[in-house]
């Protein structure tokens, strides 16, 4: 075997397509005596692979990208995966590719065409083609992903510092027209220090829809440990009880910052005020559900027909 066969053998972890072999002289009379001596194993009627026994996740990752063709690239929650986004992996491939071409199908690997830009949103890193993170969260969001998780995944690539808000909306008008864009600049602005404010404007067209009086904004309060806190929204009950409603701006609380919201919880409840929270998601995209939950612990409103 030559040596750049050796070396590409090497960096596709035994994985290889026909195509391939062909170009390093290796017809297919060849790879059948290699098949028949158990030497190699046909993956697909594309892909041989040179080591035998269970593939490794990144021989699958290979057989998958190789099986499409040459136009093709890892795409969405699978791309995300290589990209180092955590918390989001899915065991099945996702493959993009850039043609309308008949793929014979491959257990745990879904394809699919698309006309988006393929040398445009291509990564240019080394190892197996993939497509760049914002694209492939942002595709992966607006088409594949339910709601909330395609708000949480978007927040999630912040998180962990894996892209910018910036960047985020540049790929937004790169990809333009793009299902669901709208509700996720509002996220997006909700990670670079909107959330406060875009609460505010959400709990007040929460209390106009169901009629549930305004609550204070930015009360102070000396918690247990002698410290000034601003909560978030007050209502003062008929029997003399304080609701207090607290809103999480981020859809995925590092651990540190959850401890502390809820430390800050316990200290500013008293026998006389109940301290609950919400996320900023809740509170704009599942709006009834919050305000159903409000009404039943004593906010003066009106819970409308058939709600939960």
């Amino acid at each position: 075997m030559e040596a750049a066969l050796r070396r590409l053998l090497e960096v596709q972890h035994g994985m290889v397509a026909r195509r391939q072999l062909n170009a390093h002289g290796i017809d297919r009379h060849s790879v059948r005596n290699q098949v028949a001596a158990r030497r190699w194993v046909e993956r697909t009627p594309r892909v041989i692979g040179t080591t035998t026994g269970p593939l490794s996740r990144e021989q699958q990752l290979w057989l998958a990208v190789l099986h499409a063709g040459p136009r093709s690239m890892l795409g969405r929650p699978t791309a995300a995966e290589q990209h180092g986004l955590t918390g989001w992996e899915r065991d099945d491939v996702t493959v993009l590719v850039d043609d309308e071409l008949s793929l014979e199908p491959v257990d745990g690997v879904h394809f699919f065409p698309s006309r988006r830009p393929f040398d445009l949103m291509i990564s240019n890193r080394p190892g197996i083609p993939r497509c760049q993170l914002e694209p492939a969260v942002l595709l992966w969001a607006a088409y594949d992903a339910q709601v909330r998780p395609a708000h949480g995944v978007i927040a999630a690539t912040v998180q962990q510092r894996l892209t910018t808000p910036a960047r985020l909306v540049e790929w937004m008008e790169m990809l333009h027209p793009l299902r669901r864009a709208r509700s996720f600049r509002r996220t997006i602005g909700d990670i670079v220090g909107g959330a406060q404010s875009g609460a505010e404007l959400d709990v007040r067209r929460m209390c106009r829809r169901f009629s549930m009086h305004l609550p204070d904004r930015q009360r102070i309060r000396t918690d247990r440990a002698g410290k000034r806190r601003w909560t978030d929204c007050e209502w003062d009950l008929p029997d003399r009880w304080t609701l207090v409603l607290e809103v999480d701006g981020s859809f995925h609380i590092e651990v540190r910052q959850q401890g502390d919201d809820f430390k800050r919880a316990r200290r500013i409840t008293t026998r006389n005020s109940i301290v609950v929270r919400c996320s900023a998601y809740e509170l704009r995209h599942e709006t009834e559900e919050v305000a159903v939950d409000l009404i039943a612990l004593g906010v003066p409103g009106r819970v409308p027909k058939g709600a939960a």
